[in-house]
């Protein structure tokens, strides 16, 4: 019966197909040009996405020189508002009206301006001491809520750039690798902008690559008594420097929104059944959360984004302290994020081959070669080897979980056909769960540094210190990879089930 069934709509399909003229597929086709200035919409969030992960931590704690309790409270309020937000701009975007340039544009267009702003002001130490923590909270929580407004219409409109699974596929892998060159621009302009104004630590002894554990303690690492006043250890320039960085991804960030809002157009894709009736919020709530394929992938990508996040908000501080590189983290991190803008072509082939589940299993374990980092004797050349491996391991990361969510989507259409209209609420939620996901692991990767005794502002970290950091960076994001990978194996949408959805929906939508 339900080969009968496929059969019959595929012969509908063909039907359907035949009566359409050349110039109306034409008309629908979606181009190269439209696909590239699409994934260029993507690069804004990645790259003040990789600056903040990367960095802002080592800036709220070397150059805003807060403690790191204050730090860690920022850091998880900021993102746990970020994540509350999302599912809120998701059901208002699900619930915008359309307009001549489409229901997801206005908001892209509207929030872009404010973000940079708030972004800037992020990367500014007030002269004031006391209304510190309130500063970057504000500014913090204000960019958030803003990249949100731009964020999740942003990916929502994946199901509005083509009614087609294939060119929705191929737009997300044009998009995945303009958002990974986004994560090396970020590196890139925050990195080695802020590598060239380098602070000097406490008694201005900077420990170097090759013998950084050989340095006395005592020379350099000053435990239990309070740091000098501000000023007669923060560097200007470094302050300059980050205000720099800023304002150039700022600049980036504007000029992508531009292009994007002038190379896409926006497709109503509701078809014949754009008639339908929006169902309330928590109707719509309930339908997506009781859709099992979603709950399942939900859950496997939060670990492993999890994972990942850990490793991002720690890397820094990690190479900076416990490995001894002062002078090469922000070069490492760099080598990450090129590694893994090359191998996303290699891992969309390899998708589109052997299937993306397939690519799941291959392409996340990579991530436990950072183990090596800890396990062997400090070295930079083992660390530029290993951050080779990692990046290919951050494509997977990047590119699957968003061409995966579509499938979802279109499996959620097929067995839904009376409730369309609920792709906000699907990106949203994703994008909320794994936005917790990064307040939690950034809030408890600072806080645990304060437990063990990190100090601000000195050359070498104690022990414990050092400790914390390889658990934070090895053992833990391992552990969350292999429950994400078994949470996984109860994901039910293979090949087959897709090309069967692409059918019933290409019915459905004429």
């Amino acid at each position: 019966q339900q080969y009968y069934s496929e059969n019959q709509s595929y012969a509908a399909f063909l039907c359907v197909n035949i009566w359409l003229s050349p110039q109306q597929e034409r008309k629908r086709a979606l181009t190269v040009w439209s696909k590239v200035c699409f994934a260029i919409g993507g690069a804004p969030y990645q790259i003040t996405a990789t600056a903040l992960g990367f960095f802002l931590q080592i800036f709220l704690l070397d150059v805003a020189l807060l403690d790191p309790l204050n730090a860690s409270v920022i850091l998880f309020v900021g993102r746990a508002w970020d994540a509350v937000t999302d599912p809120a701009i998701g059901f208002l975007v699900s619930r915008s009206p359309w307009t001549r340039h489409g229901r997801m544009m206005p908001w892209i267009l509207v929030s872009t301006i404010p973000a940079v702003l708030c972004y800037f002001l992020i990367w500014v130490v007030p002269p004031i001491e006391q209304g510190k923590i309130m500063w970057y909270l504000l500014f913090y929580c204000l960019f958030q809520t803003l990249q949100t407004c731009f964020h999740v219409p942003y990916s929502a409109l994946t199901m509005f750039i083509s009614n087609k699974q294939e060119e929705r596929d191929s737009a997300t892998a044009y998009r995945m690798t303009v958002e990974v060159l986004g994560t090396v621009i970020g590196t890139a302009v925050q990195g080695q902008i802020v590598g060239m104004a380098n602070t000097p630590c406490i008694n201005n002894t900077s420990p170097t690559n090759s013998s950084n554990h050989s340095v006395h303690a005592e020379d350099c690492f000053i435990s239990h008594q309070p740091l000098a006043p501000q000023s007669s250890y923060l560097s200007l320039s470094q302050r300059l420097a980050y205000m720099i960085a800023s304002a150039v991804i700022s600049l980036i960030y504007v000029l992508c929104a531009v292009v994007l809002f002038f190379g896409v157009r926006e497709q109503d894709n509701q078809g014949g059944l754009k008639a339908q009736k929006h169902v309330s919020f928590q109707t719509g709530l309930r339908l997506v959360m009781g859709h099992g394929p979603y709950v399942k992938l939900v859950l496997a990508f939060l670990f492993t984004s999890l994972a990942f996040m850990l490793l991002e908000g720690n890397f820094a501080v990690f190479i900076k302290y416990t490995l001894g590189f002062r002078e090469d983290f922000q070069n490492i991190l760099l080598v990450i994020m090129l590694s893994a803008t090359f191998t996303i072509p290699m891992w969309q082939w390899f998708l589109c081959r052997f299937g993306k589940k397939t690519a799941v299993y291959i392409g996340i374990p990579v991530m436990p070669f950072m183990i090596l980092v800890v396990c062997v004797k400090s070295s930079l050349f083992v660390s530029y080897i290993v951050s080779i491996a990692a990046g290919a391991s951050v494509a997977v990361a990047f590119l699957l979980p968003w061409s995966m969510l579509p499938d979802v989507v279109d499996d959620f259409k097929v067995q839904n056909p009376t409730s369309q209209g609920h792709e906000a609420i699907f990106y949203s939620f994703y994008v909320f769960f794994t936005k917790f996901a990064s307040g939690v692991s950034l809030g408890v990767s600072t806080l645990a540094l304060s437990f063990a005794g990190y100090v601000t502002g000195v050359c070498v970290q104690s022990d414990s210190v050092n400790l914390t950091l390889k658990m934070l960076v090895s053992a833990a994001p391992v552990s969350l990879i292999a429950l994400g990978l078994l949470i996984f194996k109860t994901y039910p949408i293979n090949e087959e089930c897709r090309q069967y959805n692409n059918k019933q929906l290409q019915l459905l939508l004429r």
